[in-house]
């Protein structure tokens, strides 16, 4: 298997990451090919859909074993299903799958095309192994879902104070504002008292979260480290 391309995004840890792709459309991420695929006749015709998979990498979740049980946080991570039957990275192999949107894609006289793509739920820097047109008969409608049907994804409420909120550029506003009010917290944290770090982008967001609203209580620059998208 070889590394085609590699992603860059505002996640520079896996805390706070969604947990599926598609969840925060209006966040925004760049495939930045590997050199020796930087040719722009491997992407032509790709402008003519509206969505991608992307096949990738869990490179920060390498284990030398694996298990065939694991806690998915949509469970609240106190009850285990098989791996097969979760999205967990902890795999026998660690790859992952995404389904993004394609926004358009740049050509760069350095990084030759690059994907502009909306959704994803990759950490910067991913290494993408293939890449694949998302197409009408992949979509399924009538379908069961196992325990995702049982368990609703999480919505808070999320007050960001305007004072902390002038910290962070305007184009990456509503995209930390939905992330957060999907939780990024583990699903097993509950502390009201608890103030959270999250990074983004070049920022360290600091919360709390109570009765159901996350209010946002600091915004601080990171020490020289940043997404590099």
């Amino acid at each position: 298997m070889k590394i085609i391309a590699r992603i860059r995004s505002a996640f520079p840890e896996k805390f706070g990451i969604p947990h599926q792709s598609g969840c925060v459309e209006s966040l925004e991420a760049r495939v930045i090919f590997e050199p020796e695929y930087r040719n722009p006749d491997a992407v032509r015709g790709l402008e003519e859909f509206d969505y991608i998979w992307l096949i990738w990498e869990f490179s920060e979740s390498r284990r030398e074993e694996w298990s065939p049980t694991v806690r998915p946080p949509r469970l609240g991570g106190n009850q285990r299903v098989g791996v097969f039957a979760s999205r967990s990275p902890y795999r026998p192999n660690p790859v992952g799958l995404s389904s993004v949107r394609l926004l358009r894609i740049e050509n760069s006289p350095k990084e030759g095309p690059v994907l502009i793509v909306a959704g994803a739920d990759l950490m910067d820097g991913t290494p993408i192994y293939d890449i694949k047109p998302y197409i009408r008969q992949d979509i399924h409608t009538e379908i069961r879902a196992g325990f995702t049907d049982r368990k609703e994804m999480p919505h808070l409420q999320v007050e960001f104070p305007e004072e902390i909120m002038e910290k962070i550029p305007e184009d990456l506003r509503k995209p930390l504002t939905e992330l957060l009010a999907r939780d990024p917290r583990p699903r097993y944290h509950s502390d009201p008292e608890r103030i959270y770090g999250m990074p983004f982008d070049r920022f360290d967001v600091h919360f709390r979260v109570q009765n159901g609203i996350l209010r946002v209580t600091g915004v601080e620059l990171r020490d020289g480290k940043h997404a590099k998208y």
